[in-house]
């Protein structure tokens, strides 16, 4: 070895201590730690987010004919041409967009890697980017490692609203993108028209853009419709909307993402995509293109069925004493324990459920990156009847001694 390699690697940290900083630092996640107690306690576990049941028979019995018979090479980057012309298709019906197959939209391995791959595209390092906390757990780290700059806008409960002076003290010149999920998961929330509107208003104003998170788009309830970013008067050009097959069809394991956004934006989305996953398995596309022309009567009864499940828990938790918040979205309600005693502490309190209780919720202070709400813990409700009576049922003396 030469002097000059030696002295460099001499005076370099090694790789093994030098990792990635924003990757390195990361704790493990609220739902690892959540769903391994769960397992070591044979706790009923309500919190991460999926349903118990294995999901439409027919979506599954098309994905498995299509990789016994179908083609299982490559498929087109983009994503199957039967796929994208299914959600152009899905989405002029459901919410009155009108989108264009061959370049306004694309097909990802999953909605996460498409909110990946649309940072990496439109963020340049110092852009400052708009978020609402509590946020789903993986905007944070993504949006930093895109170089991006984040300004937080805190929410609270019960109403989680987000209002003009929050946005103002949040933007500035510098504001490139808005990062924005409606419904809001974690808290159940579905954000208003006016609310929308507001953060429209202030994109125009900015010159900004939006990446709208719009996986839960068919898990609304109480008669609500999903109003699309997209669709907001000057957003359609703005917008980059991101769609869930997994979520639509309650299958969280498939990991199908569709991505919305006008021809200039998604050929810079797709360069994006091209060098994360390049592509998704091609007999998941087609189930999932199969799926989103189902009769408008699969996705009421599914939305029924969940809202069902929903009154359920709440009824059961509210009897029990439980300050329940409204959930007009997603599989989750949550319970405010700052009603029952402001000292309370979510975190101490859903280990305490978990290990005394038998029951795996979710703290939802978890979800803030700083100035945390800390009396919020979350539940999910996607569950069949029998999971969710089981857990009420050793519920039923958590709150005797709080």
């Amino acid at each position: 070895m030469s002097s000059t390699s030696s002295t460099v690697t001499a005076s370099r940290p090694s790789a093994l201590a030098s990792l990635n900083p924003i990757y390195a630092a990361l704790p493990t996640t609220v739902f690892e730690v959540m769903s391994g107690l769960a397992r070591h306690h044979q706790a009923v576990n309500l919190g991460q987010g999926f349903p118990d049941d294995p999901g439409p028979l027919d979506v599954r019995q098309k994905a498995a004919d299509a990789v016994v018979n179908g083609w299982n090479q490559y498929p087109p980057m983009m994503g199957l041409m039967e796929l994208r012309q299914a959600a152009a298709d899905h989405y002029r019906h459901w919410q009155g967009l009108e989108l264009d197959p061959e370049t306004e939209i694309m097909v990802t391995s999953g909605a996460t890697e498409a909110l990946a791959g649309a940072l990496m595209a439109l963020i340049e390092p110092g852009d400052e980017v708009v978020l609402f906390q509590p946020l789903y757990d993986a905007y944070l780290p993504l949006v930093q490692r895109a170089g991006g700059i984040p300004r937080l806008v805190r929410l609270e409960p019960p109403s989680w609203r987000i209002t003009e002076e929050k946005l103002a003290a949040a933007f500035s010149p510098r504001t490139k993108l808005v990062l924005f999920n409606n419904p809001q998961n974690p808290t159940g929330i579905v954000h208003s028209r006016e609310e929308m509107q507001l953060i429209a208003d202030f994109c125009a104003r900015y010159d900004s853009l939006v990446v709208s998170d719009e996986v839960w788009e068919h898990i609304i309830f109480d008669g609500r419709r999903h109003l699309s970013m997209m669709s907001l008067p000057g957003m359609r050009a703005r917008t980059v909307k991101i769609s869930s097959a997994g979520k639509i069809f309650g299958m969280t394991g498939w990991k199908v993402g569709i991505v919305m956004a006008q021809p200039e934006l998604m050929k810079v989305l797709g360069k994006a995509h091209q060098f994360l996953t390049f592509t998704t398995p091609p007999n998941l596309q087609s189930a999932v293109a199969y799926g989103l022309t189902k009769d408008d009567a699969y996705f009421e009864d599914m939305r029924a069925g969940l809202q069902r499940s929903r009154d359920r828990l709440a009824k059961g938790l509210s009897d029990l004493g439980f300050p329940v918040l409204p959930s007009a979205g997603t599989y989750f309600l949550s319970v405010d324990l700052a009603a029952i005693d402001p000292k309370l502490d979510d975190e101490a309190f859903c280990l305490n459920l978990v290990k005394n209780h038998g029951v795996a919720a979710i703290p939802v202070s978890a979800f803030y990156a700083q100035d945390a709400v800390r009396s919020v813990v979350r539940f999910c409700f996607a569950k069949q009847d029998a999971t969710l009576d089981a857990a009420l049922e050793r519920l039923a003396g958590a709150l005797r001694n709080v």
